[in-house]
């Protein structure tokens, strides 16, 4: 896997929200891949942050993918809304699932991508009994709820795990890890498995966003 192939994905939970339009535009502007929008209700994470409506009036500043990740109770009670605010992916987590076939076959029958997520406890092996109804995997590298929290390595393990069954499996499912990623430690996530990067305070805490972003670039090559 080349540096071309890795996607960038800062998360809005680290940007600035008095100015949200302007942050997504510099995103773009500034070499990223996606905007990954962390939705949290409270419930199943201790935080809540932004729904549907949010993600609607955010679309016209950017052509870029949408990366939807529903930290929610129930998500399939959403999906609708948030294909209709312009979500190309969305990541629902398998902790919030009880019917998560059926949730994953939801979002696929919407027209988008579908996404499951992990927390640092999960244990990846139900995945097998998913992998055709995934267009990506969320592996968690810090509890939801936060940004800026520390990136917990054990993970790496379970990344390269992931990559090792799709490979033996021969899928075509990305690999998006989320929590504590940024220069020091994105080329060894990047080694593991891992195609898509989701970075939050390592770039709209070190601005200019474009410096950011370009920094991770650099520390993978």
């Amino acid at each position: 896997m080349t540096d071309k192939n890795i996607k960038i994905a800062p998360s809005l939970l680290s940007a600035d929200f008095s100015c949200l339009g302007t942050e997504v535009k510099s995103v773009e502007d500034g070499g990223g891949d996606y905007i990954h929008f962390d939705v949290m209700d409270g419930h199943f994470v201790p935080n809540i942050t932004f729904g549907p409506s949010l993600i609607k009036s955010l679309r016209r500043f950017s052509s870029l993918v949408f990366d939807v990740h529903l930290m929610i109770e129930k998500p399939e009670r959403y999906i609708e809304d948030f294909v209709k605010s312009g979500a190309d992916i969305i990541t629902v987590h398998v902790e919030t699932c009880p019917h998560l076939h059926r949730t994953l076959q939801m979002i696929r029958d919407s027209g988008v991508k579908s996404s499951v997520s992990l927390n640092p406890g999960t244990d990846p092996f139900f995945l097998d009994y998913i992998w055709d109804k995934v267009d990506m995997v969320l592996v968690m590298s810090v509890n939801p709820g936060f940004g800026g929290q520390k990136f917990i390595s054990s993970s790496l393990k379970k990344i390269e795990w992931i990559y090792r069954r799709i490979k033996d499996e021969g899928l075509n499912v990305d690999i998006e890890i989320d929590g504590g990623i940024g220069p020091e430690n994105a080329k060894e996530v990047v080694k593991s498995g891992c195609n898509i990067l989701v970075a939050g305070s390592s770039v709209f805490g070190k601005k200019p966003v474009l410096s950011a972003i370009k920094s991770i670039r650099d520390s993978i090559r």
